[in-house]
């Protein structure tokens, strides 16, 4: 049997449906340990839960399940390319592969493949912090799939 989607606005979904979405927010996010904490803080039923779950998605959730490149300029200090790594598995992104240069004249060039598809903040509020993290120059995505 062939699968079919759809776009529907929210709220013409019945009440399940969006609950159903909201305890899966709660769980990425950590707001819930337990589907039985979810489900009791959203106010549905574990039975409704599993029998949506794996029928609704965000969006936003299918767009980014994918893998970004991004290239980096780091200032050849120690520490900073950890740093970046810190923030990139604290925002919920499993780095694949590195590749680094070597450093001249004070900066090397990194680029990192990344996992997002479970980032817990948006692509740009991840970059936007790599960006701000102090010795990195430079961040560009230069492949994204």
């Amino acid at each position: 049997m062939k699968e079919h989607y759809y776009l529907v606005r929210e709220d013409i979904l019945p009440e399940a449906v969006v609950k159903t979405l909201q305890v899966k927010q709660l769980l990425a996010s950590g707001d819930a340990k337990t589907v039985h904490e979810a489900v009791a803080q959203v106010g549905l039923s574990r039975s409704a839960f599993y029998k949506y779950k794996d029928g609704i998605h965000q969006l936003n959730q299918i767009e980014r399940e994918s893998i970004v490149t991004i290239s980096f300029d780091l200032e050849h200090r120690s520490g900073i390319l950890s740093k970046v790594l810190a923030l990139i598995a604290g925002s919920g992104g499993n780095v694949l592969t590195i590749n680094q240069s070597i450093p001249l004249q004070g900066k090397a060039n990194v680029v990192i493949s990344v996992e997002t598809s479970r980032l817990t903040e948006e692509l740009d509020e991840m970059l936007n912090s790599l960006q701000s993290i102090p010795g990195v120059r430079r961040t560009q995505i230069v492949g994204q799939g």
